[in-house]
């Protein structure tokens, strides 16, 4: 086996459906083998100069930003950058009604200014090998899944101890071709983080949620952080102590910019992608997953725009709430639109047809391969009631905060019923709770999560037959003259987990025979309830299918992989660091419509026109515009703000940079066009596109506008 997939996968390129060239999210480790194509594409480095495990390369100042973006380090002193989208959260939680850095940006002077990120981390990849033959060890084919798992996660936790021992380095190992392949990668994490500049809203999230997934873009996505170390250069918890790092490698920055055609490519972590996934899957995520997300979800944007228009506090707590929620909502609508008009279903449903014609041809082939199809319908014609319960309770159940925050102290009531043993824990536990409540009460308010409870609690109860729902919301439904608000009425009042004075004073006195309040506390039950039905009704079988459709995907990409064997294959992104590339290219989304693959300043006061809140212009960069002060960052005697380029990208790839043909930065990657949003199932070079910032806008914004111009001195700029 390990012969034939290195064979496969060395070549690394096309996937199940045709493609072009710009397809696919590389493995860095194995780029030497697309170094041929992306020459021929313009690129004028080398793939050593992109990816080496023994030397320093572009991989060594591409970094993970927090759980789920890209960054990337610009400076020999730890000045890092990413999207402002991707420091959202750090921004709001450092932002006060007398400090709103998300509505008046922040800029420090010197390192002292910078503003520690608690909680926020930046992980460097160190090294990556593949495992294959170490984690399939003793692995026979006709073992069950439940005891291949375990065995698979035995030998993978040999595996990183090993990695790891007498080292500061994390490692992790990830499957690959739906666990066919495995790769070990080895991390460098640093938790000292602090918040260099960031633009007012109204730079970078110019656009708002109108722009959102959208082109034409003008919005200045960016924001500076810098990485802390100790005094050996180090990793280190956050001490005033600590000293800006010194990284292996930092980027140069090139403000000569792309044109039509330019070579690009994109480094970074996405997230996860289903270019695999068969017509029966994608039938459940296109007509039962995605309309009720997106359904609940404009019930609760709904509230929540309502609440933060009424009140500057609410504002600043629920923006990055606000912010990711709708953010998948308008995925999601973009998603299912760019299934219909690429006929996904249609063209799956005729390659599985062929697939099958082929399986069945030969008799070892039929054997292994030719059942496949059956069983697939057989299984997701089960799970789809599961999968609509399942999104129900995610959307709408958990569509106020106060269920999952209610349920959170279940740990402390089973620690509470053995109290000669577990005094200590309990009391470490009660802290640990006191930390959580803060934290979550920081970014709450009662009013909002209320009526979100209101409306989303009905819709959630509403998608049962009545018999159906969890008994605590059956019992309540029946009583006299029952409404929703009512009893959210009387969920709220009564809980203790809507009120950070009830419930600081509850923990401040806890003692274990207080464990009763939690049980009879309204919210408790009601989440108890919830949980126990989704555990009890929803879970088994979701669990049934997932091994089932494990080990079926396993032999599929097998299948496939050996029905057309002259094509390459990439591996779906699963949050490891990829490379994808293309080329600077315009689109025509509609007939006689065509949008050009830059935009500019005028474009901004352009949309100021239509006076929509998303498009409310700061009044120094119009004072900039008018003066037509925009210094060494002009294209065609204007400013350029965003580009587009035909690079396959998905969730994660936020913060990536954009490289040019010589390896230097001219952008950095933000967001999708909406007709390319369903590329994470089905990729369309035609009309799909990485949007990104360009990087003269970025630095005009750091040296015109903010004055900030000592962070461009640390910079490796090049002007040509």
């Amino acid at each position: 086996m390990k012969k034939n997939w290195r064979c496969i996968v060395v070549l690394l390129s096309l996937s199940f459906l045709s493609v072009k060239a710009e397809e696919g999210m590389w493995l860095p480790y194995l780029i030497i083998e697309k170094e041929a194509d992306m020459q021929n594409l313009g690129m004028q480095i080398s793939a050593e100069e992109i990816y080496n495990n023994d030397d320093i390369s572009l991989k060594d100042a591409v970094v993970r930003f927090g759980r789920g973006c890209t960054g990337m380090m610009i400076s020999g002193a730890g000045l890092l950058m990413t999207n402002h989208h991707c420091g959202y959260r750090q921004i709001q939680a450092l932002s006060s009604l007398e400090n709103n850095y998300l509505e008046e940006g922040f800029w420090a002077q010197n390192t002292s200014d910078e503003l520690p990120c608690d909680g926020l981390s930046v992980t460097f990849l160190i090294s990556t090998y593949e495992v294959t033959d170490e984690v399939l060890a003793v692995i026979d084919n006709d073992l069950n899944q439940k005891e291949r798992r375990r065995l698979i996660r035995k030998n993978k936790q040999k595996i990183t101890e090993e990695a790891e021992a007498g080292t500061h380095y994390k490692a992790e190992i990830k499957s690959f071709f739906n666990d066919n392949q495995y790769f070990l990668f080895i991390y460098e994490i640093f938790e000292d983080v602090r918040l260099v500049g960031a633009p007012p809203r109204n730079i970078g999230k110019y656009g708002g949620d109108t722009d959102n997934w959208m082109w034409p873009r003008h919005t200045g996505d960016f924001a500076l952080f810098r990485v802390y170390a100790d005094e050996n250069n180090k990793p280190a918890a956050y001490t005033p102590e600590n000293v800006p790092y010194t990284p292996r490698k930092h980027l140069q920055i090139n403000l000569a910019g792309v044109n039509h055609n330019d070579f690009t490519f994109v480094y970074g972590f996405p997230g996860r992608t289903n270019q695999y996934a068969t017509s029966y899957e994608i039938d459940i995520i296109k007509n039962v997953q995605n309309p009720i997300s997106i359904k609940m979800r404009d019930i609760r944007l709904d509230i929540i725009r309502e609440a933060m228009n009424e009140s500057d506090e609410v504002h600043i707590k629920y923006a990055a709430k606000q912010a990711s929620i709708a953010n998948g909502w308008k995925k999601w609508i973009g998603e299912n639109r760019g299934l219909r008009r690429l006929r996904t279903l249609d063209m799956k449903r005729e390659k599985e047809t062929a697939f099958t014609a082929w399986a069945t041809e030969n008799p070892q082939r039929n054997k292994k391969y030719g059942g496949l199809m059956t069983a697939y319908e057989q299984i997701f014609d089960e799970r789809r009631p599961a999968v609509r319960d399942f999104r129900y309770l995610m959307e709408a159940a958990f569509g106020s905060e106060v269920i999952r925050f209610a349920y959170s102290y279940l740990n402390l009531l089973t620690l509470s019923a053995d109290k000669p043993r577990e005094g200590d824990k309990i009391e470490a536990m009660v802290d640990g709770l006191k930390d959580a409540a803060e934290s979550h009460f920081r970014n709450y308010d009662y009013k909002t999560d209320k009526n979100l409870f209101a409306q989303t609690m009905k819709a959630y109860y509403e998608s049962f037959s009545h018999e159906g729902a969890p008994e605590v919301l059956q019992k309540v439904v029946k009583r006299r003259h029952f409404s929703f608000e009512d009893y959210a009425n009387q969920v709220y009042e009564n809980s203790i987990f809507t009120c950070p004075e009830r419930l600081y004073d509850f923990l401040d006195n806890y003692k274990t025979r207080h464990r009763r309040r939690i049980l009879r506390d309204p919210a408790f039950k009601l989440a108890q309830s919830i949980y126990t039905h989704y555990y009890e009704q929803t879970y088994p079988l979701l669990v049934k299918h997932n091994n089932m459709l494990d080990s079926l995907n396993r032999i599929f990409m097998q299948g496939l992989m050996e029905w057309q064997n002259e094509r390459h294959f990439y591996p779906d992104a699963n949050g490891t660091l990829r490379i994808t590339y293309g080329r600077v290219l315009p689109y025509k989304p509609a007939d006689a419509v065509s949008y050009d693959y830059y935009t500019s300043i005028e474009g901004i006061f352009q949309k100021a026109l239509t006076t929509k809140d998303d498009y409310q212009v700061h009044p120094r960069l119009r004072d900039l515009y008018l003066e037509r002060d925009f210094g060494p960052y002009t294209k065609n005697q204007t400013l350029p703000v965003c580009f587009i380029a035909a690079n396959h990208t998905s969730g994660g790839n936020s913060g990536s940079p954009v490289f040019n043909a010589y390896g230097q930065l001219v952008g950095i990657n933000f967001d999708r066009n909406w007709e390319g949003t369903m590329s994470d199932i089905h990729y369309d070079p035609v009309q799909g596109r990485n949007i990104s910032v360009d990087v003269r806008y970025i630095l005009f914004i750091i040296d015109k506008f903010a004055g900030a111009g000592h962070l461009l001195k640390e910079m490796d700029i090049i002007h040509h």
